[in-house]
């Protein structure tokens, strides 16, 4: 066997193309594989099938896997066929995607680094350049989205990450039950939420089928949802009700110290819960509890409140702003309003229990995707790695296995 037809063999060509000429440059670590077809030889028209006569051909060249730590590139000259009824067109190559320039296996091995590792880490490796691979990307990733099926999605997640330092924000949509990204949009304003609306049409849903929208009480999210979802229920999520009172309480803590109280070891001994703390910061807690009623109330408050949310009942919470607005503490006076504005919202959360707790795990691979993206030169690069990571698409990439 020569080397040709042990490349040929290789490639997994077929019938139609065989390897005529293999040239190894070892000083450069390249070797060059040139296909060709027998003379005679017909294609099939890429409209309708019918094998037509070549009418010319047209010298084409792509990058393969490495053979032997070799960087591999193919030539050949594609035919281009004249059909009766579609005229002169350029065959499709069994090895390669049209206007790639990268083999489909190779094109698989971009799609699993890429999924490892950050872009550009894999343009090294593969001795090419980002913008390469992020084209490769580009075309399986939106395939795939464009593909998914909204058509069961019942309730969806809103929240913001941030994209890029200066206050950059994306929404990102998230299915409730499958937790996959359905979609992320520039920006955190209540377009944003028609942005996806308009989306649910490509993808076999309907806005009126959406039931729920968990989110925060963001005002811009707030009048998306009711204008691009009115017939969906907002509920607003109890880690954002209760990182509000942590906020107050620290605002009780901060005024107690501007009075002159000794808060020393007080911080990380008043945030959080009681699971968190140790049993030094447990016992200073109470120590600080007893000397300063304003922080004793302050921790009360913010404790009923989170029992008050853990439950069903709505007297328990309507008890707790009554409370609240008679504290003296203006922190919690303000709490208790804004409550009271999106009572509704937390009553829905008390009901379903639907949180954006998800959104930790999602945001943890958000984190991986700016990774991914590391020196993306815009949203869009960001957004593909995102679903990459993200999105539970069904991407249809090639073998790295010649069929």
């Amino acid at each position: 066997m020569n080397a040709n037809t042990l490349f040929s063999q290789a490639l997994g060509l077929g019938g139609q193309w065989n390897v005529v000429k293999s040239e190894m440059d070892v000083a450069q670590r390249q070797l060059r594989l040139e296909l060709d077809f027998p003379a005679g030889t017909k294609f099939a028209c890429p409209r309708c099938g019918q094998l037509c006569a070549v009418h010319d051909t047209v010298d084409k060249e792509w990058r393969h896997l490495d053979f032997w730590q070799h960087r591999t590139d193919l030539r050949a000259r594609v035919p281009r066929v004249t059909c009766a009824e579609h005229g002169v067109l350029q065959v499709e190559v069994p090895w390669a995607r049209a206007g790639s320039g990268f083999t489909l296996m190779m094109e698989g091995m971009i799609l699993l680094l890429a999924q490892q590792m950050s872009v550009s880490a894999a343009a090294r490796l593969l001795r090419t350049t980002d913008h390469r691979l992020w084209r490769v990307i580009d075309h399986y990733v939106m395939a795939a989205h464009r593909d998914k099926d909204w058509s069961k999605v019942r309730r969806i997640l809103v929240d913001e990450t941030s994209a890029r330092r200066g206050r950059r924000y994306v929404t990102n949509v998230i299915d409730a039950e499958s937790t996959d990204l359905l979609m992320m949009a520039k920006d955190r304003g209540a377009d944003t939420l028609g942005e996806f609306a308009a989306a649910m049409t490509k993808h076999g849903g309907r806005p009126e089928q959406i039931t729920e929208i968990v989110m925060d009480m963001s005002p811009a999210y707030i009048a998306g949802a009711a204008a691009y979802f009115p017939g969906a229920r907002v509920v607003f999520d109890a880690f954002h009700i209760m990182k509000m009172a942590g906020q107050a309480l620290d605002k009780v803590r901060k005024d107690v110290a501007r009075k002159g109280g000794d808060l020393r070891g007080g911080l990380w001994a008043l945030r959080g819960n009681a699971w968190t703390r140790n049993s030094e910061q447990q016992e200073r807690r109470s120590q600080l509890m007893a000397a300063y009623p304003a922080l004793g109330r302050a921790v009360a408050l913010r404790e009923f409140l989170q029992d008050a949310l853990a439950g069903s009942d709505r007297s328990q919470l309507e008890a707790w702003l009554a409370w609240a607005q008679r504290s003296r503490l203006a922190a919690f006076r303000d709490l208790a309003r804004t409550i009271k504005r999106h009572f509704n919202g937390i009553l829905a959360y008390m009901e379903t229990r639907l949180t954006n707790g998800v959104m930790e795990a999602i945001n943890g691979l958000l984190q991986l995707a700016k990774r991914i993206a590391r020196g993306f030169r815009n949203f869009y690069y960001f957004r593909l790695a995102a679903y990459l990571k993200a999105g539970g698409l069904n991407l249809q990439a090639p073998r790295l296995l010649p069929t």
